[in-house]
């Protein structure tokens, strides 16, 4: 093992699904411990679908899971008819269903790609969006009007203590903006993959005996650093870039979506309807 701070290159991006070193003896454990993480990830995935709010947290949380909840919720929005905007960084598939889940309401989450096994199992509302920027601006502003929406803009997941940039489209759509940190811990498997099958992400990362998540939501950002404000899209997104970036003690980066496929998958990260990625 070698420490972060000595390694040649920055670690950024990387595969695969072991969250540990594979000795013989961690070889060995993997196998014994599949059927109980199987059964285990079934168990809190129907307990996530099928309770009530604070019985899944207690359940859950006699099943292994850490929910690790920090900050105020948001106040009811009295001025204006739209929801509020929840921007969050992108852990694993499960941001979304963790976030609604700490604040004990039903939340809709937009996503890029999302499998249909993912899709099926959810506990909360998915909306999928085209990467069209008016056709998905136009999808956004619908649901913002219908309530609570949850986005994540870096548009896809960094398992390492890094932000991607962020996309500026959430920023046109709303002036009451909430950003919610959001870390995870897992031991034994990672919940994210590049290559292989994203409707096993959530399967493999509630087969960890004892995964946490950290949800941290900030202040709404002030009126005056938002587009009503006076300021750009892309000054929004960097602004709120490098607050969650702080509260975290993560590092900014500039890469993006396509950066991370082109480098872990060989492909731009988008599925055409003649040739699935």
């Amino acid at each position: 093992m070698m420490p972060r701070d000595k390694y040649p290159k920055p670690l950024i991006f990387h595969d695969g699904r072991l969250a540990f070193l594979p000795t013989p003896l961690g070889t060995l454990y993997i196998f014994l411990w599949l059927p109980f993480g199987i059964v285990l990830a079934i168990f809190r995935i129907v307990v996530g679908i099928c309770l009530p709010y604070r019985l899944a947290i207690f359940l859950g949380s006699l099943s292994g899971v850490q929910l690790n909840f920090q900050g105020c919720f948001p106040p009811p929005n009295s001025q204006h008819k739209k929801g509020v905007l929840h921007v969050c960084t992108h852990r694993t598939l499960l941001d979304p269903v963790f976030l609604s889940t700490a604040l004990c309401k039903p939340l809709t989450a937009v996503t890029y790609s999302l499998s249909k096994m993912s899709e099926i199992i959810a506990p909360i509302r998915t909306v999928r969006l085209t990467r069209v920027r008016r056709q998905d601006g136009k999808t956004m502003q619908k649901l913002l009007s219908e309530g609570d929406l949850v986005v994540c803009p870096e548009g896809t997941t960094c398992r390492e203590p890094y932000l991607l940039r962020f996309s500026s489209l959430f920023a046109e759509l709303a002036d009451e903006i909430v950003p919610v940190a959001m870390n995870t811990d897992v031991s034994t498997f990672y919940g994210t993959t590049a290559s292989g099958l994203k409707w096993l992400d959530p399967i493999f990362f509630l087969m960890n005996p004892r995964p946490s998540y950290h949800v941290q939501i900030l202040g709404k950002v002030p009126p005056e650093f938002t587009c009503a404000g006076g300021r750009s899209s892309f000054e929004v997104g960097n602004y709120i870039q490098r607050k969650l970036g702080d509260a975290l003690g993560f590092e900014c980066t500039n890469l993006t979506r396509r950066d991370k496929y082109l480098m872990l998958a060989g492909n731009e990260g988008v599925a055409h309807d003649n040739k699935r990625n």
